[in-house]
């Protein structure tokens, strides 16, 4: 999906998916220690590849409907996303990444995370 935000409708669908975001973050988690202790003890009390797999499914699933969305997922960890947008005439993205409070920075589309701004 080609989608462009505005400035409110991005803040706006963030705040609508933050609980998403927030077990996207949680399961990432889960995910990353049983596939730790799968590699290195010989039975984990979290479960085994079966588990594994479907946390892996599940991710897949919330970083799919982020980009059917329009939401441009640039990093996993952290958790880094952009929405195509226009600001002064000028295409740029909407940029949040993990840990950010709210949707206050972008950045040109030529130049990446290294020419973020606040908004």
């Amino acid at each position: 999906m080609n989608r462009h935000f505005t400035i409110d409708e991005a803040r706006s669908l963030l705040a609508e998916i933050h609980g998403s975001l927030v077990a996207f973050v949680e399961r990432r988690a889960a995910f990353a220690e049983l596939r730790w202790a799968l590699e290195h003890e010989p039975a984990s009390a979290d479960g085994g590849v079966a588990e594994l797999k479907a946390f892996e499914a599940h991710l897949d699933s919330l970083l799919a409907s982020l980009r059917d969305q329009g939401i441009q997922v640039k990093g996993i960890a952290p958790l880094l996303l952009d929405f195509p947008s226009t600001l002064d005439g000028q295409p740029v993205l909407l940029c949040w990444l993990e840990g950010d409070d709210a949707l206050e920075w972008y950045h040109r589309n030529e130049l990446g995370f290294m020419g973020r701004r606040p908004l």
